[in-house]
């Protein structure tokens, strides 16, 4: 279990110090997670050791959403204050970034005279 929970958060490091150096506007857990895929593409052996660790870690993922909810809970005076305001802020923003993106979209196609076949 040890060398494949190593093996798992050397592969999240390396892609982190790759991110961070390169200034990649990718994550660094992802290139790691991209990395590990490919690795397990090279090496099944390795695959079969790291399953039973990431299965226990996916078996148990509820318990890295605790903080998030700690949050909530410690700040639900804040919330119930500014919820509404928060409310309007998330549906309008979102009304915004559709209505925008369609927008885009249609000019788009405009631009490159895309035309309706059906």
């Amino acid at each position: 279990m040890i060398p494949a929970l190593a093996t798992i958060l050397m592969f999240q490091l390396a892609g982190e110090v790759i991110a961070r150096a390169l200034e990649l506007p990718l994550p660094g857990p992802v290139l790691g997670m991209i990395g590990l895929v490919v690795a397990f593409l090279m090496a099944p052996r390795l695959a079969e050791v790291v399953r039973p660790t990431a299965q226990g870690l996916l078996a148990h993922l509820s318990l890295l959403f605790v903080p998030a909810g700690v949050g909530v809970v410690a700040h639900f005076g804040v919330l119930s204050e500014q919820g509404p305001a928060i409310a309007v802020a998330l549906v309008g923003s979102t009304i915004l970034a559709i209505a925008v993106g369609a927008l885009v979209f249609a000019y788009v196609a405009r631009l490159v005279g895309s035309r309706d076949d059906g």
